[in-house]
Order: structure tokens, then sequence, then C-alpha cells
């Protein structure tokens, strides 16, 4: 067995219209060993899941926990809780194996998507994605010990993720059953709101094979030490000058953030944000539905790691000859054409480019039975069914279509099939030549439900769940021009292309009329390349007009890279909100603005 990625732990977000419970006093008194097991009318604080001050070292631990499908409750009550069959009430029957290193609390299975495996009449929306927690022994709790870990309910179907927390008791060859709550969330979507779910899940214990117990171990010790350094926010504001960071994470209204962050000098600063049951005790645990910041991830990771392996001409291939049954204008549209959404295809909206509204037609052509349709051959014949050529050509005009980075995807792995086999797998040749030299040990995301419940292509146009750690990892590669540790894993010269926005696409324009370069742009222009989304700023001490390279997500998810070396990170909510609210003030930039006084630019 592997061990996964495993990050370590902290706090996020206030979740809507439910008082915030404060931090106080040790798990046992938040959750009495007498009363761990019974039902409860709401969630706890979140306090009941890590251990306080005053915790004592706890006995070691291995097993394998066998959790029962039970349904839970849910605030509010979800109107539309079963989709495509699948029931979003209740917790999946799964088994978790875990061990303890030292006081913590690791999961075999940790940052992988563990599907159900022992449903009931109905099956579960959710698989589940455990992360670390702590183990930890308190006076009042008698011969018992308690666990705890980090637990993300998330979906194969889109990229929700639900933030979670469970805790047990233990003693020799005993555990109790396992209380759960769900208590924060990214990009909820089909689902369509915001809620916490609660309840006991039955448990059984089984023994786990002790002979792996070492290399686990020694496992587990090697991929927590490569994680970047991580200090708490607090840290960060006593070493500046005061109000340097005022407004760090807006223009976003607070209760939508998640979580925040800022990359400095190779160290992940993460704030303290609110859940409504107090600070989450493991944020650098937690994993994110970061929906379109795949766009920043999967495609031009892929293109430029080809490019390193085999050259810059894998940008030129066309889409139309590695995926079959597409119309015939896909064999004229390149791989970079794809990158750019600037396909000349999904021809929904309107025709008018001067000036040109990206995001028109974008939800047009029964999006919602192409996102939602399960295998590769049902989203092509959505797209055939639903879409159209536009009249101009490939390259030239920016419109926002899942579709253009879904089919790069998939035409990505279809060359990689090519020159390497059929076993071949675009997403695994991330993980084991990008993702793995860098320190990111398991890259969970959706991927395609093949007939005979076979996982098929990973989704290139949304579908990560990455950990703040994951999200640094992968921008300082950008950031370092795709070199770690003295090893060229992107191509130099293709990665310092986009970063500078050479040949991006004008947001706004049409490039069959005039292509503008963004020295030559307004200061609100924006451009857009391989998945990037280049944010104008004139910078304070330069006192030039840059333009930031960012990864952007539906709900408000960001990731900015700076050019004194700098990442942002915020992580957020802000979708299918209540009618009336807004995600953001009208007080701009502050973000980028709080990053230039800390380093300016």
């Amino acid at each position: 067995m592997r061990l996964s990625n495993c990050r370590s732990w902290g706090a996020p977000l206030a979740l809507l219209l439910m008082p915030l419970l404060g931090q106080a006093g040790p798990a046992s008194q938040q959750l009495p060993a007498a009363t761990l097991a019974a039902h409860r009318d709401a969630p706890v604080a979140n306090a009941a899941f890590a251990p306080g001050d005053d915790a004592l070292p706890a006995p070691e631990f291995t097993g394998i926990l066998r959790l029962r499908q039970t349904a839970l409750e849910t605030r509010p009550v979800l109107e539309k809780p079963v989709q495509e069959g699948r029931d979003a009430r209740l917790f999946p029957g799964v088994a978790l194996e875990f061990f303890t290193l030292d006081d913590r609390l690791v999961p075999v299975q940790c940052g992988e998507m563990i599907r159900e495996s022992a449903a009931g009449k109905v099956a579960s929306y959710w698989r589940v994605i455990p992360q670390v927690g702590r183990v930890w022994r308190e006076k009042s709790d008698g011969d018992w010990s308690r666990a705890a870990f980090a637990l993300m309910w998330v979906n194969d179907t889109e990229n929700h993720a639900h933030q979670g927390l469970a805790t047990f008791l233990y003693r020799a060859g005993e555990v109790s059953s396992l209380t759960v709550q769900m208590v924060q969330q990214t990009a909820p979507y089909l689902l369509g709101r915001h809620f916490v779910a609660w309840g006991v899940v039955p448990v059984e214990l089984t023994a786990a094979d002790q002979k792996e117990l070492p290399a686990l171990r020694a496992a587990a010790r090697a991929e927590l030490a490569s994680r970047l350094p991580a200090r708490p926010w607090s840290d960060l504001l006593q070493a500046v000058a005061p109000d340097t960071l005022e407004g760090f994470g807006g223009p976003l209204y607070p209760k939508w953030r998640v979580e925040a962050a800022l990359l400095r000098k190779g160290t992940l600063y993460y704030q303290e944000s609110a859940t409504a049951y107090g600070p989450y005790p493991y944020p650098l645990e937690m994993r994110f539905g970061v929906r379109s910041v795949m766009k920043s991830v999967g495609v031009p990771l892929s293109l430029l790691r080809l490019a390193q392996v085999y050259g810059p001409w894998i940008l030129t291939l066309k889409i139309g000859d590695y995926v079959a049954g597409l119309d015939p204008k896909w064999k004229r549209i390149r791989f970079i054409d794809a990158a750019n959404m600037t396909s000349g295809f999904g021809g929904t909206g309107t025709l008018r480019t001067n000036p040109n509204d990206t995001f028109d037609g974008y939800l047009d052509g029964n999006y919602d039975a192409w996102y939602t349709a399960a295998s590769h051959a049902e989203k092509v014949a959505q797209i055939n069914a639903n879409l159209r050529p536009y009249p101009w050509e490939p390259g030239t005009v920016m419109r926002y279509r899942d579709q253009d980075f879904y089919l790069a995807g998939a035409a990505i792995d279809a060359f990689l099939k090519s020159v390497r086999g059929p076993q071949a797998d675009v997403w695994e040749m991330l993980k084991a030549e990008v993702f793995a030299p860098i320190g990111i040990h398991h890259a969970p995301t959706v991927r395609t439900r093949e007939p005979g419940g076979h996982d098929g292509l990973a989704w290139f146009n949304a579908g990560y769940y990455p950990t703040l750690d994951d999200l640094g990892k992968i921008a300082l590669l950008y950031q370092e021009r795709g070199a770690h540790a003295g090893q060229q894993i992107l191509n130099r010269q293709l990665t310092e292309e986009l970063l500078a926005a050479r040949d991006a696409i004008q947001k706004d324009g049409d490039g069959s009329v005039a292509r503008l370069a963004p020295a030559e742009a307004g200061p609100a222009t924006e451009f857009y390349k391989m998945g990037f989304h280049f944010i104008p700023y004139v910078g304070s001490a330069s006192h030039r007009l840059q333009h930031l390279p960012t990864m952007s997500g539906s709900g408000e998810n960001e990731v900015t890279l700076y050019p004194n070396g700098l990442v942002s990170i915020i992580i957020a909510n802000a979708a299918q909100l209540p009618a009336g609210e807004k995600a953001k003030s009208d007080a701009g930039p502050q973000t980028i603005r709080a990053v230039d006084r800390l380093a300016p630019f």
C-alpha cells in the first residue's frame, strides 16, 4: 500500500445563517465519551476534533475502519438531495485504513478519492478523501483514547468539495462509532446550496497488515518532510509593518472565504478562517474543489512537460487528429488554440467580436447535459448535438468554453498513448513526471465514468482537489520557469513566454482584425493564455503596467503569481449565492495591493 500526499493542520471560514461557536475547552467537554455515539441535534464545536493544551499522549493505533452507509442530518434541508439516483444525505459505505505516526493519525488512503464499496439500496452521492489528523488522551475518558482526522466529501460528477471532521474513541481491539460533521465547502453546483451535515456512523474494526507498517511510517515521514514550511498568518503580521497586509483576501467578502494564504520566500503563511463551529483544526489538510483552476494545471503542465520531452511542436498538433467523432473544424484546431480557448468552436451566443464578450453563450447549448454526461462518448455526443463552428478562424477570438479544455485533455492523452502505448495516461504522467518531483504525492481529480464503472479520462476543464501546499508548489514551479532542484521539468522557453503573456489573446478583442500585445494595451485590458488570466496592475515600484498570471476558478478561487516572487491563494465558496448576496465589495484589487505593499514591484 502507498501513503498519500498528506499535509498539516490549522483552520477555515463561516457557514452562513448559523451562530459562530468559539473554540473552548478540551474535546471531552464538547463531545464527552459517554455521548459521542449518541444522536445529536446539531454539529458541535470543532474543538471536539483536535487535542487541547492539556491533552495526554495516546497509544499507537492501527486498523481498518469499515464504515456503514448512514443517513446524516443536513441544515438546511436539501431540496434536491438525489442526483442521478445517488443521495447526498448518505455518508458512503467505505473502508479506511489508519496507522499512527507519533501523535498523528495517518490514513493509508490519504489524498485519494475513495469510492463507496458497501452501498445500501441507494448509493451515496459522495466519495471521501481522508487526510491526516491526531491521536490523544483525556483524563475524563478513562482507558479510551481519542482519534480525529480531516475528511473531505467529494463527487465524481462535479468539482464540489465538502470539508469535514471525524472522530472516534479506541482502546485495545475496540473502537466507538465515528462522529462526523461536514462544516465547510467549496464550489456548490448541482446540489444548489451551501449546507452542513452531521451524524454518527457505525464502525466495524478489522486488523491491518502489521508487516507493512514500517514502510508506511517511513513513507509518511518522507512525505511530511517534503511539505512547504507553513506558518500561521499571525507570524507574518508580526514580521511586517502594521496595516501592510490590510485587505488581503479582498475584495471577496470574508464570509465567502474558505482559506487564504501567501507564499513568501518559500514559506506558506495561512490564515485562520472560521467555520460556523469555530476554527477548522486542520487547514493544511483541506482539499478544495477549485473548479477552473484546473485549467491552469492539467493542460499547461502537460503541454509544457511534453514540450520539454519531445519538443515545442507538441503545441501545434491538431485536436481532431487525436479525438474521433468531432466536427471537421477540429482538424484545424491546434492544441494551443484549445488551451487559449480560441478554438473557434462552440457556436452559441452572438457573433459579435468587437468588443468581444468571452462568456457570450458559455452556458448555452445544454451545458448541464454535457457537464453531467458520464462517459467520454456521451460528452462528445453532447458537443456534437449542441455546439457548432463559429465563422472565425482558430486562434483569433476567445470564447470561454469548458469543452475546449476537456477536448484538449482528451487529445493530449491520445497523443501520449500514440508515443508511449495504450497504457499511458496523461494525468498519471503528470503525477509521475511533474507532481512527484516537486513533492506532490497525490492528485485526486474527477474522471469520466465509463461503462462497467471504470474511471476514464481526467477532466482538464475542472475536477482537481488540491491542498494549499499543492497549489503553492505548482505556482512555485511556474515561478521557477519550470525548474525544480536543478531539474528542468517544463520547457523553460515556453514557460517564460507563458508568464510574460507573450502571444496571449486579448479577451475583449478580435485577433483576426488586430492582434494587441499586453505592452500595447490599456490599463483595464485583460489577456488569456494556456489557462491563465492575465490581470492588469500598475506596480508601485516600477510604475509600469504589468499583467499578473492568475489561476481562476468558479466561486472566486484565485491563485496569483507576482513579479516579486510571491504567490497569493484565495479559496472561496462564492457560488450559488442566496438571492441578493454579492461575492465581492467595490474596493478593487485589495489582495494585489497588499502584496504590492509587502514587496513593491
